[in-house]
């Protein structure tokens, strides 16, 4: 019997697995799972916990309750990858799992420890994540006490999971000050490593002007160097320096640590990718997914979706010996939540930055491109039961995997 292996069981490697497991014939193939963490976490509603909008339930489940009872689901860490022996190796019970097909989902996590002096005396004090869902918490906790003064988002370095959750966690604090009766209390101020509020030209003009029409500063081209938590001083590598009194650190993001051992990754530990068939760049049975390759679209939950047809269709394409059709494009859509009820909706690709419009149907909508709308907030909030019984329950989203241009104003 032949063995298909995914590294990972969160959002790409739990659609991956179902999706396979149901195309693949149980006489021939056995689908086996693995992951170091009980926990499936909702992690675009880590944004909403420091502003007591979600609870702990509203963004964890387990993982088994995503696991259909045809594919084996092995709890444990991966301490090397052999792509040259087509094995794996897990800490438990010094496991070994030969495969045959192999997909690696292992994701992106924050490493704070890259920078110096980041979780010094002020981690968790004053100097807060909310890419966890600890760091979160304990920033609810914080905020809700918090009487005031200079709050600095900051991102350490590119790429990070969301690209646009620090703009969103500015636009609901400039909310929630405003709601608690603080906001003249509180400065806030944003410093990228970007040019701009996004890395595209029209999306970035957009949403730097919803960042100037809230009173938000911007430092621009700010590269981190370290943090003074002794004198609440973020520094750059260029020495310039901005003081706070709460920061709120979007940390260096690298992909799984067993990629660095094993020898698959780039410096950050992601996968070398083909960016349209997401076949590994050095092992022909190994496919990559999710946070976890190095291609140049978005680290997010919508972009996992968008590749899983064309996943599926190359590995089934590649077992029956035939070319790789390919044919991801690098699809992105996200809801940027930009405070008092509204959210901007933006929809791109590897070679269309976000234009206005209406989406998904043209002339129609419902959502506005590029435009704080209503129905867009509730197309954000809703994509998290679409997210938990649709997405992770192997249900077709009726959304086009590709991108398309109908609808869009060029």
């Amino acid at each position: 019997m032949k063995t298909f292996l995914i590294l990972g069981a969160g959002t790409a490697g739990t659609m991956i697995a179902r999706k396979m497991a149901g195309k693949l014939d149980s006489h021939d193939w056995k689908v086996i799972l693995v992951d170091k963490d009980e926990k499936h976490y909702y992690q675009p509603g880590f944004l909403f916990i420091p502003f007591g909008w979600y609870k702990a339930e509203d963004v964890i489940k387990t993982k088994q309750e995503f696991i259909p009872g045809n594919i084996e689901f092995i709890l444990s860490d991966i301490e090397m990858i052999e792509p040259a022996a087509n094995k794996v190796k897990l800490t438990k019970d010094n496991r070994e799992i030969a495969y045959d097909y192999l997909v690696i989902a292992t994701g992106a996590s924050i490493h704070p420890e890259e920078t110096e002096g980041l979780q010094g005396a002020g981690w968790h004090k004053n100097i807060f994540d909310f890419y966890t869902y600890e760091g979160a918490a304990a920033l609810h906790s914080f905020l809700d006490k918090w009487e005031g003064g200079r709050l600095v988002m900051n991102v350490v370095e590119n790429p990070i999971k969301c690209p646009v959750a620090p703009l969103e966690f500015l636009f609901l604090a400039d909310d929630y000050f405003t709601r608690k009766g603080i906001r003249n209390k509180v400065e806030l101020v944003y410093a990228t490593p970007l040019t701009g509020a996004f890395t595209k030209p029209k999306s970035a003009r957009a949403l730097g002007d919803i960042l100037a029409s809230k009173n938000i500063l911007m430092e621009t081209e700010f590269n981190t160097g370290e943090v003074d938590s002794g004198k609440n001083i973020l520094r750059s590598f260029d020495e310039r320096e901005i003081p706070y009194d709460l920061l709120i650190s979007i940390p260096t993001n690298k992909g799984a640590d067993v990629i660095g051992r094993s020898g698959l990754g780039d410096a950050l530990n992601f996968v070398p990718t083909d960016k349209f068939t997401l076949q590994s760049k050095d092992w022909p049975n190994i496919w990559v997914m999710g946070d976890a390759t190095n291609i140049p679209a978005s680290k997010a939950g919508a972009v996992a979706h968008f590749e899983l047809e064309f996943v599926v269709e190359n590995i089934l394409a590649h077992m029956a010996g035939k070319n790789l059709p390919g044919g991801f494009d690098g699809h992105a859509s996200c809801y940027i939540e930009s405070g008092f009820g509204k959210a901007v909706l933006i929809d791109f690709s590897y070679d269309v930055e976000p234009l206005p419009g209406k989406y998904p149907l043209p002339g129609i909508g419902p959502f506005s491109l590029l435009k704080q709308t209503t129905i867009n907030h509730w197309g954000k909030l809703f994509f998290r039961y679409m997210y938990w019984y649709m997405m992770m329950k192997g249900i077709d989203v009726p959304l086009p995997s590709a991108f398309s241009l109908a609808g869009k104003e060029q």
